[in-house]
């Protein structure tokens, strides 16, 4: 039954030598992606601007309210700087562990920094929506997935103007295109859960945009 669970894991590449040699890194990969998405950038950015971006905007430690509250470049910085981490909790494992186990532990890794940056122990388990994060952990993982993701984005975004629907938008179609482009099972397990972490932390949003309350961007005021 072990062997099982842990093949579901690895795939075709599953061999008992390798796998108790990468068992320490389905652990640490993770780990470590949660203590790296749970730097929590936009707070520490607005803070060094004289900004406590927690009791202003929509409290959201995110670029888009960095950008509101401090200004275009804090937020410009905040994005690169998410999107960072991201690419970097879900890179180092593909570069410490080889193949197919190694995209395995990218995942699992962009996973990790997602949760850290939704739920940073460092600010009470509050937190970002992920958008950022999952950029930069799906640039590094699946890098044929991303631009059309981002596409999608770009063009919801004109069309209406609301930056919560083209993170919706673009949280669907990450799952979407990793299904169609012929990833792993495991691959589209993990960008589904993506999917719906980055809904849960939209929530508020949704039911502003179906109640016809959401504000648009740069148009009468910003999003919430």
């Amino acid at each position: 039954m072990a062997k099982r669970i842990i093949a579901c894991f690895c795939g075709s590449c599953y061999n008992p030598g390798a796998v108790v040699g990468s068992a320490f890194f389905y652990v640490l990969a993770p780990a470590v992606g949660y203590f790296l998405g749970a730097i929590p950038f936009g707070y520490l950015v607005a803070r060094v601007c004289g900004v406590h971006i927690l009791s202003v905007g929509s409290g959201n430690i995110g670029a888009t309210n960095v950008k509101r509250t401090v200004g275009s470049l804090p937020g410009a910085v905040v994005l690169a700087l998410d999107i960072a981490k991201g690419y970097l909790a879900a890179g180092w494992p593909i570069f410490a562990v080889r193949g197919a186990i190694g995209q395995r532990l990218g995942l699992l890794g962009l996973l990790g920094a997602l949760l850290g940056h939704m739920f940073s122990p460092f600010l009470r388990f509050r937190g970002g929506k992920g958008v950022a994060v999952a950029i930069g952990g799906c640039g590094a993982t699946m890098a044929n997935v991303l631009p059309l993701a981002l596409l999608t984005w770009m063009m919801v975004f004109w069309a209406g103007r609301f930056v919560s629907l083209a993170s919706l938008a673009f949280a669907l179609m990450v799952p979407l295109c990793t299904y169609l482009f012929g990833y792993s099972l495991f691959a589209c397990a993990v960008t589904v859960a993506m999917a719906l972490f980055i809904f849960l932390r939209h929530l508020p949003n949704l039911r502003r945009l179906l109640a016809g309350t959401e504000l648009r961007f740069g148009r009468g005021g910003s999003e919430r």
